[in-house]
């Protein structure tokens, strides 16, 4: 089957806009069917200590720890870094970092209230009108990152399809996740990993060599490989 795994969570450990009690979202991950999760705290990582307790006490769980980065260039979902490092806010120098370290980047979220014009007017520019291949070619942050995050839980579906079409576009494979900050949505959009991983770093190698894909439909026990159509199966609201 390979391994579930929502890559995109926030927690009461580490995010100060979340209500999700971490014990929790190790419960309902695995009755909504889970089989790993991504804890991506703002700009932080959990405690090596702390980390390590919470596998143990849930054992049955893949835990996989990283963080989202508040960049320059937008939020970045990263795995495989060490610790934070000063200077990672610039997305140049994440990218740096995380050559040096063998980490994973997902540009998340790219294109959250693009669609509103009035998004863009409150900064005093046009409205968004790239085509897919236009922004692809024209947004710099896209040549930073493995992946792109096209399955985002507080985006729209026309957000999350126009950022599938981009990772077409670029050639880039795409992940999905709940970007959960409480115990609704968990795993209502998730990463279908090939691989049974056992271990962070296994998730880490296969996410490298990018045998993964963004899928839906897990809460309807129907597990959907995301396209541009297949949104339109998707339920209006979590379980």
């Amino acid at each position: 089957m390979g391994t579930i795994i929502d890559m995109h969570i926030h927690t009461t450990r580490g995010a100060s806009d979340s209500g999700l009690n971490p014990d929790d979202l190790a419960d309902e991950a695995r009755r909504r069917g889970l089989t790993a999760v991504h804890i991506s705290e703002h700009d932080r990582l959990w405690d090596t200590f702390v980390l390590r307790e919470y596998r143990e006490k849930h054992a049955d769980l893949l835990v996989c720890n990283g963080m989202e980065v508040s960049t320059d260039m937008g939020h970045i979902l990263c795995l495989g870094l060490k610790e934070y490092v000063g200077g990672i806010r610039h997305l140049e120098t994440l990218r740096q970092v995380a050559d040096e370290q063998g980490a994973f980047l997902v540009v998340a979220h790219p294109f959250r209230h693009f669609f509103d014009p009035v998004y863009f007017r409150r900064q005093g520019k046009d409205p968004f009108t790239f085509t897919p291949e236009e922004a692809a070619e024209r947004m710099p942050v896209f040549k930073y990152v493995n992946a792109i995050e096209a399955l985002n839980g507080a985006n729209t579906a026309r957000e999350n399809v126009y950022a599938l079409r981009v990772a077409k576009a670029l050639g880039k494979p795409v992940t999905g996740g709940s970007d959960a900050h409480s115990t609704q949505g968990i795993g209502f959009f998730c990463t279908l990993i090939e691989k049974d991983c056992a271990t962070q770093e296994e998730a880490l190698a296969e996410l490298l060599a990018g045998r993964f894909h963004a899928h839906h439909g897990l809460l309807q026990s129907n597990l959907t490989y995301f396209t541009e159509t297949s949104l339109d199966e998707v339920a209006e609201a979590p379980a």
